[in-house]
């Protein structure tokens, strides 16, 4: 009988162990997730309560400082205004950096968001942001590059030109001609809606099926920041 209980509390304690084991490895997971490593390491310093914390006259001084974290942005925009937001930790004041330059500061809510609303002024972006506490600064968040480009890709049609007729001796088998040209780097071409194929020196080239009589051609080019540039043409073409 003795046995039997010392088994059943064995059990029990068992079964306690394994439990609070599953609670502790899902906050861990929890905060891997939603704050990154650097939430993390704050938290097992806490738990294990050798938190990197001195008292001095004036409070308390934290020695370790987590790097905010910040919410993907699109890798290219024609807008020059952008809002930039994140995580950090509450009450930490952030340090936003574009280009290395430190070009805002914003104190962090309750829950540890913070926003910024930024005009680019350079083409090519870096942003990074630091978190400070106690005159203490983390290390730089991850870089998010972003582009802003606010013209119109160059679109320049190499063949057909405007007006040119074709007739059943000057196209190609199945009465097709070739829609050529060049583009930007990282530009789309679309003719009649249809995607052209861009090589790594951006020239383009569509094969066109012709019908007999006048053929609208519209040519759009778009960019990675949804910067559009079109023509239009029509030929003709005779059996």
């Amino acid at each position: 009988m003795r046995r039997s209980r010392l088994n059943k509390n064995f059990e029990k304690k068992t079964k306690r162990t394994m439990i609070l084991s599953i609670i502790g490895i899902l906050i861990i997971l929890f905060l891997l997730f939603r704050f990154g490593i650097d939430a993390l390491v704050n938290f097992s310093l806490f738990i294990s309560g050798n938190k990197n914390q001195t008292t001095t006259q004036n409070g308390n001084q934290i020695n370790y400082v987590a790097a905010p974290t910040l919410n993907p942005l699109s890798q290219a925009t024609s807008s020059a205004h952008i809002v930039i937001s994140g995580q950090s930790v509450k009450d930490y004041q952030v340090l936003l950096y574009v280009n290395n330059s430190n070009v805002d500061q914003i104190n962090a809510d309750k829950n540890g968001s913070f926003s910024f609303s930024e005009d680019l002024t350079s083409v090519d972006n870096q942003i990074k942001a630091k978190a400070q506490f106690n005159n203490k600064q983390s290390d730089f968040s991850d870089t998010i590059d972003v582009v802003y480009k606010n013209s119109p890709p160059a679109l320049d049609v190499s063949s057909p030109s405007d007006g040119q007729g074709f007739n059943k001796n000057s196209v190609n088998t199945g009465n097709t001609i070739s829609v050529t040209g060049k583009t930007d780097s990282g530009v789309s071409i679309t003719v009649n809606g249809f995607w052209a194929v861009v090589d790594d020196n951006n020239n383009f080239s569509y094969t066109l099926p012709l019908q007999s009589g006048d053929n609208q051609i519209k040519i759009v080019a778009i960019d990675q920041a949804g910067n559009k540039a079109e023509k239009d043409l029509k030929v003709n073409f005779s059996q």
